[in-house]
């Protein structure tokens, strides 16, 4: 075998994989010496990359009006960074602890943070990924609030005792200095004033601080005396403070509703209060009290009335009412009504001095699963159109795939199309969040991710060079028709809420077809166009699966006949197609209480269908004897082939989407030819009796299904999670399948007789899973909490997702249901025998087996139009342990070999440009020599991967994935011009195994699976490319390549950019001449240590940032930096002062000496003549 490397195999390697290794098939060597691999671990590295989408569970908000970054804080401590379109930026406290307040340090590249668990922290956003510099945990008291003045580096803090601390954001460390809650209020006071719910300095006069107590007291403090100027009392709880930009009045919001107006020198009584949305009595008395204002900012213009903008404080009468807005202004008062409670909200003004006329321009408003921006300069307040893909959560994602490097031409062609659904009425303004840089990444490749939704809706996102934007969104409920009451509901939906809800989907990017499976057992398949078309009727396709089998019925003889085939325009229903001598036993439509009834009603009125994805046909499973059908687990759709099959716990079926007919409709156990020597026996058959009164219990768990697992998840547990006191017996292929949960009454076959005939058989059956993996699995399941999404191995009293109706069936009797879990189409050898290529379809079952479908293709043109496809089972090919999760097939010398395609024309042009277009894209080589294998078949299952020689079917390699947990997820991708397979287990690891030889290449502990979340949207991509919901609003991006890895700085946006602060006001000749300017003050002098002296040790702890390198270096460059390069300069001049003084003193000295020998010189010949001397 070939030699690797295995540095990163060990990576994070545990029981769960490192029990397993490749194993070569003995005697065929020569396979791998044929094919070079080149993929090694050195091309594989793991990392995170972006996250898009909206913040989950936002708590705060903080804008640089300078820089113009919007900073978000959630409550799991995270933050979110926005510039322009398409500069985000990601960060984790460790702790997790909810982001409470933030602050910017304005046009300095930092961010101050403050959290629940009472620590602060110091963000240096002058790196492209931010880090932090300092913290300091709080240990006696809990911060409340804080207030970082605009160009000061002194941050005041206050606290639920009442107290207020000063913290100096340079070093991060404690003053001296601290307004204690009993020197701030008046002495007479018998109760303690509350938690400070606001501090900001006056405008004008940096030295008095106002300080808002909850119980209502709002103090004007002197810094410099260190007492309290004056104090303002009123009987209603204070929920914020604004300023007046020229610091003689502040407004109070309260908890009654009401907004109290104060001169600062007339503290006795406030000088307005008025009740915004209370009803005013005509005789005078006092409002009615409103619920609590929770904030309100005072804004000040040159040119006209100031704004008074503020959250709440709407009528208790208004019961049932949406969050609103107000926004005063002059004479007039509008409310602005919001589709999520408010969270925060700024306004955004045109200078950053608080002492200016402020000059709103904008009001950003952050809701609890929205971010919208209001124009304050526009008539109504439009509000402006949002560039960041917010929207994920719209509705629910219920599934999600991703596709790297697709055709160029179709982000255009979706944009194209998209751009026409964009709402109307936005500002017409530019978005005010501007600030930032695109990356200089060197990713050019094209990026889609599709995301289904619980509404049933579709969207199309361009996701190139490490953005998202939506290109174009699908409605497929227009398709039905809408319940209009509760009762016509409760009639002909299978689930309570969301039957619309997207469950998997199937989309061709070349030739564009896309194929889509939703909650309620129905399938849709759309092409693409960019011509508008109104579709009078919708072709409609009724598929009636069930699985119980009479004694009457056994399997093809072989496994090798056509089954019949409905003709082409017949009726649209292939019920009416079938022979009606074809009784199942115990299914009469007389028996239950719904049959042969689609659980959605499609529309009957004509269908105007937009340029873009057009419905060409509709399928529908029908209940079968009053018993739902069952959710349909597994999808695909080839274009070349004009086919789509889908399969489910009963079986598959496979449609001719051409001719718009039910091309086969058969059990997963008639796919097994009668010597197939993995064949599952059919169960005796049972009579029918009367549906349980559980019912009710199934359809609410049907409700779910829109919330539920992955692709992967579905598959494997689709048979196990639905009732298993069915057949598995052989049937004809037309009335197949009955609903695994109808209920038939058996006089003579109890549950518990045909649970022991199949206990006896199991015992001589090796395929079965082991009570130990069992164990795991409910083990596993029930560390993470997930009652409702289990694995199908689990014991009845661990899965609270069954549909049994028999309280004595056991996993056991679980495995009995074998459900399809994958599909792929394929060109290659369908029997051991062939030696030219053929149309085939690979069929994947939650057992492990993967089965071989020849199909029989009618030329091209009209004769496909007419002649029937043909179908035939050519048993198994091979099986492995667990569910099959993706399969693949690779040429001799290891390349993939995609399924064939049609490149897309457009359906709605003329035949001449259809004819030009419509050239099936050329298949892979032809024929093999006698006794050479020109394939190989790759397949990954939940536990194991194999490789398959075609057309000898001799297994050449194996590796075994897992022991002790499973894969959720298995893709064959492309990667560094090769080709692996890369795994995403539910124990959190993440690997990926070399083609064909399947050698381990990475194995990383990334992820624990927390949150069945993820397992239902992870998904591989080519070029090293993945991703996953990790929050119901937020999708993250990452990389398994190492070069993705090694330029992921480039590629990443940056937040800081170098800008000037503006000017600060001018003063004017009247107020620089008496005095009337704002006032200054030495804040270092009065809290630093000189002055204020050291505070208590025990009082905050403080923290380095983990930064590490990359922080300090971006701390050199930073505020921090900036602030360390002053004090060394300061330091050098004092030294080059203090030798300057030195050399000026010697020189003094110098010169008394002089002065005294000149003095003595004169004496000695003072009195002496001349010629004495």
């Amino acid at each position: 075998m070939k030699k690797f490397n295995i540095r990163k195999v060990l990576d994070g390697l545990t029981a769960a994989s490192s029990s397993s290794s490749a194993t070569a098939q003995p005697g065929t060597p020569r396979e791998n010496d044929v094919i070079q691999e080149t993929l090694q671990s050195e091309h594989f590295q793991l990392c995170k990359t972006v996250r898009h989408g909206f913040p989950y569970q936002p708590s705060s908000m903080a804008f640089d009006p300078v820089q113009k970054i919007l900073a978000v804080g959630t409550q799991n401590g995270a933050l979110r960074l926005f510039g322009r379109a398409g500069v985000e930026c990601y960060c984790q406290h460790e702790s997790g602890a909810a982001v409470i307040q933030l602050q910017f340090l304005i046009n300095e590249g930092a961010l101050v943070s403050a959290l629940a668990d009472d620590s602060i922290h110091l963000w240096n956003l002058r790196q492209k990924i931010p880090a932090i510099l300092h913290s300091l945990k709080f240990n006696r008291e809990r911060i409340t609030y804080c207030h970082l003045p605009f160009q000061s580096k002194w941050l005041y803090i206050g606290t639920e005792r009442g107290n207020i601390h000063i913290v100096n954001v340079e070093s991060f460390t404690l003053s001296g200095y601290v307004i204690m809650w009993n020197k701030a209020i008046e002495l007479s006071t018998k109760t303690h004033p509350g938690p400070v719910v606001h501090i900001s300095d006056n405008p004008m006069d940096e030295g008095k601080l106002l300080i808002g107590f909850e119980c209502g007291v709002v103090v004007l403090w002197d810094l410099k005396c260190k007492k309290a100027d004056y104090r303002y009392n009123y009987d209603e709880a204070i929920h914020s403070v604004a300023w007046h930009h020229e610091g003689k009045q502040f407004v109070c919001s309260h908890s009654d509703g009401t907004l109290t107006t104060w001169n600062i020198r007339a503290q006795a009584k406030s000088a307005q209060i008025i009740t915004p949305h209370g009803k005013q009595p005509k005789d005078g008395k006092k409002p009615e009290p409103c619920k609590p204002i929770l904030k309100v900012e005072y804004k000040t213009t040159r040119a006209g009335d100031p704004f008074m903008i503020l959250s709440g404080g709407l009528s208790y009468d208004t019961v049932g009412r949406r969050a609103c807005l107000t926004v005063m202004h002059g004479k007039s008062t509008a409310v602005l009504e919001m589709d999520y409670p408010i969270v925060d909200f700024l306004t955004l003004c045109e200078t950053p001095y608080p002492n200016d006329f402020q000059e709103p321009y904008a009001v950003v408003v952050l809701l609890e699963k929205d971010l919208v921006v209001i124009d304050l300069g526009q008539i109504g307040y439009p509000i402006f159109e949002n560039p960041y893909p917010l929207t994920i959560h719209e509705s629910p994602v219920t599934c999600c795939e991703y596709f790297v490097d697709c055709p160029a031409e179709l982000i255009p062609a979706l944009y194209s199309v998209g751009s026409r659904q964009k709402r109307q009425g936005y500002s017409k303004k530019e978005w005010p969040i501007s600030g930032g840089n695109w990356g200089q990444g060197t990713q050019s490749y094209p990026e889609i991710i599709i995301t289904g939704h619980a509404d049933g809706s579709i969207k199309f996102w361009d996701a190139s060079a490490l953005m998202l934007q939506v290109l174009y969104k699908l409605k497929t409920a227009k398709v039905f028709e809408r319940a209009r009451s509760k009762e016509e509901k409760a009639n002909t939906d299978i689930v309570e809420e969301d039957p619309f809800a997207i469950q998997t989907l199937s989309w061709c990017p070349e030739s564009r077809m896309l194929c889509v499976a939703g909650v309620s057992a129905h399938v849709i398949i759309y092409r693409f166009s960019k011509q508008e078309i109104t579709t009078e009727v919708v072709q409609l396709l009724e598929v009636r699966m069930q699985c119980e089998f009479s004694d009457g019925d056994s399997p093809d003889p072989g496994g090798d006949q056509t089954p019949t085939l409905p003709t082409p325009g017949a009726s649209s229903s292939p019920q009416e197609s079938e022979p009606p001598t074809q009784p199942s036993t115990g299914s009469n439509s007389s028996d239950g209480p719904r049959d042969n009834k689609p659980c959605l009603q499609v529309r009957s009125s004509p269908l105007k269908q937009s340029p873009g994805y057009q419905v060409e046909l509709v399928i529908q499973l029908v209940w079968v004897s009053g018993e739902p059908p069952q959710p349909i687990t597994s999808l695909a759709i080839n274009s070349s082939y004009g086919l789509v099959v889908f399969g489910n716990s009963n079986g598959l079926a496979v449609v001719d989407y051409l001719q718009k007919t039910l091309l086969l409709n058969m059990g997963t156990s008639e796919l097994y030819s009668p010597s197939d020597p993995y064949q599952r026996q059919p169960r005796s058959p049972r009579k029918t009796r009367q549906p349980s009164g559980d019912n009710p219990t199934k359809t609410s768990c049907m409700s779910r299904l829109s919330y539920l697992y992955s692709e992967s998840v579905k598959k494997l547990r689709s048979s196990h999670l639905t009732t298993l006191d069915s057949n598995d017996g052989s049937n004809t292929s037309e009335d197949r399948c009955k609903s695994p949960t109808s209920g038939s009454t058996s006089p003579c076959n109890s549950d518990d007789e045909r649970k022991q005939k199949f206990i006896e058989k199991v015992k001589f059956t090796s395929r079965r899973f082991s009570k130990t993996v069992a164990n795991d699995f409910a083990k596993m399941s029930r560390k993470i909490s997930l009652s409702s999404e289990q694995k199908p191995d689990l014991d009845a009293k661990d899965n609270a997702f069954t549909r049994s109706r028999s309280s004595s069936v056991t996993s056991i009797d679980r495995e009995s249901r074998e459900a399809i879990s994958s599909f792929h189409f394929c060109e290659s050898f369908p029997r051991k025998t062939d030696s030219v290529v053929s149309p085939c379809l690979l069929v994947g079952t939650t057992q492990g087996t993967v089965m071989m479908v020849a199909l029989s293709l009618p030329p091209p043109g009209d004769h496909r139009l007419q002649q029937p496809v043909g179908i035939s089972s050519c048993g198994t090919l091979v099986t492995l342990k667990g569910g099959i999760l993706t399969m693949a097939l690779l040429d001799a010398t290891g390349t993939l070999l995609p399924p064939s395609y049609e490149p897309w024309y457009d359906p709605n042009a003329s035949d001449e440009e259809k004819e030009k277009s419509r050239r099936r894209r050329p298949a892979s080589p032809p024929s093999t020599q006698e006794g050479q294998d020109s394939q190989f078949a790759v397949l990954c299952s939940e536990k194991q991967a194999k490789v398959v020689a075609m057309p000898s079917q001799t297994r050449i390699y194996k590796h075994n994935i897992t022991e002790s947990s499973f894969v959720l997820r298995a893709d064959v991708v492309q990667m560094a011009g090769a080709y692996c397979i890369a795994c995403f287990c539910a124990n959190g690891h993440i690997m990926t195994l070399s083609l064909p030889s399947l050698r381990p290449l990475l194995d990383v502990n990334y992820l624990p699976l927390t949150d069945m979340r993820i397992a239902r949207t992870f998904c591989f991509s080519n070029l090293g490319q993945a991703l996953y919901l990790t929050s119901p609003t937020e999708i993250q991006r990452i990389t398994y390549s190492q070069e993705t890895c090694d330029n992921r700085q480039e590629m990443l946006s940056e937040l800081f950019t170098p800008v000037e602060t503006p000017e600060a006001p001018n003063k004017g000749f009247f107020k620089g001449l008496f005095g009337g300017g704002a006032q200054s003050l030495d804040r270092e002098d009065l809290f630093g240590e000189t002055g204020a002296g050291k505070a208590s040790r025990s009082l905050a702890q403080h923290i380095p940032g983990p930064g590490g390198m990359e922080g300090m270096k971006g701390a050199a460059s930073g505020i921090v930096g900036d602030l360390a390069r002053a004090r060394i300069a300061l330091d050098e001049r004092g030294q080059k002062l203090g030798e300057l003084e030195d050399r000026t003193a010697a020189m003094m000295s110098s010169a008394d000496s002089f002065s005294k020998h000149a003095h003595d010189m004169m004496l000695k010949y003072k009195d002496k003549k001349w010629y004495q001397l």
